[in-house]
């Protein structure tokens, strides 16, 4: 769960649609651990219910089984139970679900998928014993339903402003400790028993053992905390992530970046790369997996804000040109002109200099040519000689 490997992996998966009104991206980056463990899923038009859709991000941890099960199946198990019979007509006029019974079925849903991986051949068999946490939306024409489970997260952006965001589920949560102290664990260094970070998630079911409780008594419960937001609007977009991102990237930084990111590009797929390459430069060590979902009241591409973006670019360029012609010593390499750069102004709300990386890279580059002999790991020593690494360029 812990190892790292010797350089990250960046190569992205990419996804992404339009339909109900909605625009969608996704992006997913094994970075810096030894495996990949998130996934995903997303739907537009619902097999009952052509206008609602489903979004999910999944953290698995202890292997990828649990997650990739979720990502496949979680959607089914909430819509083949409670929620179609909560459907009828009336002379022909289709009726929407009431709130409850859809936060009746998420729930069911939830629980039923848990259940589902503890029966798995390999599970049962002691072989298997991952877990994956869990954050998935369902927007109908009227609401939004967020569905939580673990500490993937969920944001929506309202009115230029981060108007919401799920609860992660923490160990040191008040409530949280209190079930697994009933339950007869403990937390040690913020995690169940000192070693499981999250206190509920689908799977990890040697957590899951206590005779005499509900499975939502659990250590760890597979219960998702379900909200309900009417649709509004001012609405603009929401994220769904794990906290890969939201370890280096608050609510309200990662709203502001995507954003102002939608004012430069009508990309979705490009706006989640961008911030998975911001949060690894800012230095997060995890796997990273984005879903940005746009509603109709999302900004758009703007000629002053791709001009803006444009000026800024050539300032950077020439502040980078300036340094390179009088440094005859070749010190000037990327983390000091990151350092150099840090205060310059205008720089993406929410992304900093670090949203910038890549610019700097490429203008370095191009001004001055790395030798056909350099390489990367030859780099990196270099730059542990002076006591940093290559990638840290805050």
């Amino acid at each position: 769960m812990g190892a790292f490997l010797d350089k990250p992996k960046t190569e992205k998966h990419n996804e992404g649609g339009v339909g109900n009104g909605l625009r969608y991206g996704l992006a997913s980056m094994q970075g810096w651990r030894v495996e990949m463990e998130d996934a995903h899923t997303a739907v537009i038009g619902l097999p009952s219910l052509k206008d609602w859709s489903f979004f999910a991000v999944f953290d698995g941890h202890a292997g990828a089984k649990a997650s990739a099960v979720c990502a496949e199946q979680l959607l089914d198990h909430i819509i083949s139970g409670e929620f179609p019979r909560s459907m009828h007509v009336e002379s022909g006029t289709e009726t929407q679900p009431s709130i409850e019974a859809i936060q009746s079925a998420i729930k069911t849903g939830f629980l039923s998928m848990d259940d589902k991986l503890r029966a798995m051949p390999e599970v049962l068999s002691g072989q298997d014993k991952s877990g994956s946490t869990a954050v998935a939306v369902i927007i109908s024409p009227t609401h939004i339903f967020f569905a939580n489970c673990g500490d993937s997260r969920a944001v929506l952006c309202r009115s230029s402003k981060c108007a919401f965001s799920t609860t992660d589920h923490k160990p040191i949560n008040p409530g949280e400790k209190e079930r697994i102290q009933k339950a007869g664990g403990s937390v040690m260094i913020q995690r169940v028993n000192g070693s499981l970070a999250v206190s509920r998630a689908l799977g990890d079911f040697e957590y899951k053992n206590v005779e005499g409780m509900g499975p939502c008594e659990q250590l760890v419960s597979p219960e998702p905390e379900i909200f309900v937001q009417d649709r509004d609007s001012g609405d603009e977009f929401l994220v769904l992530a794990c906290d890969g991102i939201w370890d280096v990237m608050s609510n309200e930084e990662l709203c502001d970046f995507v954003r102002n990111r939608l004012q430069i590009t009508g990309s979705m797929e490009s706006i989640c790369n961008q911030v998975i390459d911001t949060c690894l430069y800012k230095g997060s060590r995890d796997n990273m997996s984005i879903e940005i979902v746009t509603f109709q009241g999302a900004p758009k591409p703007s000629e002053e804000a791709i001009k803006k973006e444009a000026e800024l670019d050539a300032r950077i360029e020439a502040k980078i040109k300036e340094t390179l012609e009088s440094d005859t010593s070749m010190e000037a390499d990327l983390p000091y002109l990151m350092h150099l750069l840090g205060d310059m102004e205008g720089l993406p709300p929410g992304g900093g200099l670090s949203s910038k990386r890549s610019t700097v890279e490429a203008i370095l580059n191009k001004l001055r040519p790395p030798k056909p002999e350099d390489n990367v790991d030859q780099v990196r020593a270099s730059q542990k000689d002076k006591g940093r690494d290559w990638w840290d360029s805050d």
